[in-house]
């Protein structure tokens, strides 16, 4: 980065000295650390640089911004565990979504709980997400800016606490961070909600409307539905099932084709024994017949 840099309406220039300057605005420091840009949100907590001060950036710098981020969030912004109703939920939905996509060798990057750093953003932590088109490997945090896309869905599960959070703040800040679909599963309620950006660059959701109780997630190609304890996610009329649920299903067609086998087997073993049965009878009428006609030759001499 060079010197002289002007950063946003702050108008003010960071050098290359490693020294903390102050910031107007939603950024409230910046602090440049072997000339490694990490800023802070309101509350004093690590932020992405803003894109204009990632661009600005060569290489080199940006992969120390990145390793410099944290990889953990703490307890002041989060909420605080709920329980097993909480982890089911978010587990069950992780654990099918990708046994499916698995299956269909489709691109696509599924977390929990990751560390979520867009520019110049307070960072956040959604139970669930996902992002298309990408590799899915092993990730302590997702930087929008080293990534080169923010998410395309994201999945808040519900138990206990603040509702607000969920059901109002984050419909609004994830419309304004242009996530595309935000649904949040209410588990204490049974209840799902579905939002959707209406067309790309807006700021605001419109509802999903559910179709004879199912809620269809355009991004991850499926529909979505309330079923008992857990969500159901369809492909068409097929339900992805959960990999405890496969397994009884691989275990219950294992069963049927050794059952199938085992008959087949005995039906095999019975007809060698007729085989082998009839065989003897044929065997014992031709030497009846030889002994007749012997005795028969022996009465005509």
């Amino acid at each position: 980065m060079s010197e002289g840099l002007k950063l946003s309406a702050a108008a003010i220039q960071l050098s290359q000295g490693g020294v903390p300057v102050v910031l107007t605005g939603s950024i409230v420091s910046v602090t440049l650390c072997d000339m490694a840009a990490i800023s802070l949100s309101p509350q004093g907590f690590p932020m992405a640089p803003s894109q204009e001060v990632w661009d600005a950036l060569n290489a080199e710098e940006r992969a120390r911004v990145v390793a410099e981020l944290p990889n953990e969030i703490t307890d002041a912004e989060i909420a605080m565990p709920e329980g097993d109703r909480h982890f089911q939920a978010k587990s069950r939905t992780l654990d099918a979504l990708r046994g499916y996509y698995a299956r269909q060798h489709r691109r696509i990057y599924l977390a929990a709980e990751l560390p979520i750093y867009y520019p110049a953003e307070p960072r956040f932590a959604p139970d669930l997400l996902a992002v298309l088109d990408v590799e899915d490997h092993q990730r302590d945090k997702w930087v929008v800016s080293a990534e080169g896309k923010g998410l395309d869905w994201v999945m808040e599960v519900h138990v206990g606490g603040d509702r607000k959070k969920d059901a109002e703040r984050n419909v609004a800040r994830y419309a304004r961070l242009g996530i595309p679909e935000y649904f949040l599963y209410d588990r204490a309620r049974s209840q799902l909600f579905a939002h959707r950006l209406p067309v790309p660059n807006t700021t605001a959701y419109s509802p999903i409307v559910p179709q004879h109780g199912r809620y269809e997630s355009r991004v991850l190609g499926l529909e979505v539905e309330v079923a008992q304890d857990r969500l159901r996610f369809f492909a068409g009329t097929a339900m992805l099932l959960e990999s405890d649920e496969l397994i009884v299903r691989l275990e219950q067609m294992l069963d049927q084709v050794q059952q199938r086998a085992e008959d087949e087997a005995r039906r095999r073993e019975e007809e060698t024994r007729l085989r082998e049965q009839e065989t003897r009878r044929r065997e014992e009428a031709e030497r009846e017949v030889a002994r007749l006609r012997e005795e028969l030759d022996r009465l005509k001499r």
